[in-house]
C-alpha cells in the first residue's frame, strides 16, 4: 500500500529522467513510454512538463528529447557536494596562501553562480578583498569570471536558454550590459582558458578565474581568485601574470585529482 504522504506524479517523473541515465542521451515519447510503463498521452503530459522546467529538452528536427540544463545543474551541485568541494578545498587554501588573495568555487545553478567552497589567506597581509562572500552566496554568472567560466563551457543548445532570460544590468563601470559582446567575451575565455572580470560586478574589484573539469572532460566548476583597487592598482594584465600562473595550476591539480586527463 502506498504512504499518504507519496507522490505518484513525483515518483513518474523521477522515473522518465532516470531512464535518460540509463538508457539515454536521445529519446522519444514511444522509447520513454515503453520504458516507464505508461501510455503515450500520459507520458507527453510529464515530458511537456518537465521540458517547460527546463529538465528535458526538445530537438526541433528530430522531436527526440534529452537532458536539459535544469538537470545539469542538479547533476553539477550533486557532484560538487559530495567529490569538489572535499578535493578542492586543500588547494585552494594553499592558493590563497600563496597568492595572498580568497579563493573560491563556484557552479552554475540557472543564471546564477553558487559558491561551495571559499578559503581566505592565511597570510597576515595580502592582496585580499572580503566582499562578505560564503558558502552558499549566489551572483549573477554574467558579470563574475566564475560566472564566465562556466557560462562559456556550457553547450550551446544549453546556454542559449540561459543567455535568454538574463538580465544584463550594470551592476559595476565595466558590466557587459549587451548580449552579443557578452557572446564574444565567453568565445574569448573558451581560447584563452582563463575569464577575466574587470570591475563588471562592483567598482573596483578584480578577479580572474580558470574552470574545473571532471574525468569525463566537463567543467563542472570554477575557482577563481579577486582583487581589489584599493589594495593593489596595477593593470589587469598584470593581474593575470602574477596570479594566472597559480590559479591554471591549481585548476590543473583539482581536475587531475577529479580523474581528468588532458590529451595534450
Amino acid at each position: 500500500m502506498t504512504a499518504p504522504s507519496y507522490s505518484q506524479s513525483l515518483e513518474r517523473g523521477l522515473r522518465i529522467l532516470t531512464e535518460f541515465a540509463a538508457h539515454g542521451p536521445v529519446l522519444g515519447i514511444a522509447d520513454i513510454a515503453r520504458a516507464v510503463d505508461l501510455n503515450r498521452s500520459t507520458t507527453h503530459r510529464y515530458v511537456a512538463t518537465l521540458t517547460s522546467l527546463g529538465f528535458l529538452q526538445q530537438d526541433p528536427e528530430t522531436k527526440k528529447y534529452s537532458l536539459g540544463p535544469r538537470a545539469a545543474d542538479l547533476g553539477f551541485a550533486a557532484i560538487s557536494s559530495m567529490e569538489i568541494t572535499g578535493v578542492a578545498a586543500g588547494h585552494l587554501q594553499a592558493l590563497a596562501d600563496e597568492t595572498g588573495c580568497a579563493a573560491s568555487m563556484a557552479v552554475l545553478d540557472g543564471a546564477d553562480i553558487v559558491y561551495v567552497e571559499r578559503r581566505r589567506s592565511r597570510r597576515a597581509a595580502g592582496l585580499a578583498v572580503d566582499l562578505n562572500l560564503h558558502v552558499g552566496s549566489r551572483l549573477p554568472a554574467y558579470c563574475t569570471s566564475m560566472g564566465k567560466v562556466l557560462l562559456a563551457y556550457r553547450d550551446p543548445v544549453a546556454l542559449r536558454p540561459l543567455l535568454d532570460r538574463m538580465d544584463l544590468a550594470r551592476r559595476g563601470p565595466r558590466t557587459i550590459t549587451v548580449r552579443e559582446q557578452l557572446v564574444a567575451a565567453l568565445a574569448k575565455v573558451r581560447q584563452a582558458g582563463i575569464a577575466v572580470n574587470d570591475e563588471e560586478l562592483a567598482p573596483g574589484l578584480r578577479s580572474i578565474a580558470a574552470p574545473i573539469r571532471d574525468r569525463s572532460a566537463h567543467v563542472v566548476a570554477a575557482i577563481n581568485v579577486a582583487v581589489h583597487l584599493t589594495t593593489w592598482t596595477a593593470s589587469v594584465e598584470s593581474v593575470v601574470s602574477r596570479l594566472g600562473g597559480p590559479l591554471l595550476r591549481t585548476a590543473a591539480e583539482i581536475s587531475h585529482q577529479l580523474g581528468y586527463r588532458s590529451n595534450s
